[in-house]
């Protein structure tokens, strides 16, 4: 529906368009990094390892008839 809409437009409406799709990704991306660095170090060292067993023994597992 959108691209059909996207067809109908004249070109300088299309360089407008593909500008702010652009920004919408590069501002998803930097916001998707700054959530990033907030998180950074916020387990101590016990709980970045327990963190870690906890998905080794509960997300390793395949049960084939998943499959």
């Amino acid at each position: 529906m959108i691209v059909a809409e996207l067809k109908t437009l004249p070109p300088p409406k299309l360089e407008e368009a593909a500008a702010l799709i652009h920004n919408l990704r590069t501002n998803g991306r930097a916001e998707r990094l700054a959530a990033l660095e907030r998180s950074t170090g916020i387990l101590t060292d016990a709980e970045g390892a327990e963190l870690a067993r906890v998905i080794e023994e509960g997300c390793e597992k395949i049960d084939a008839r998943d499959w």
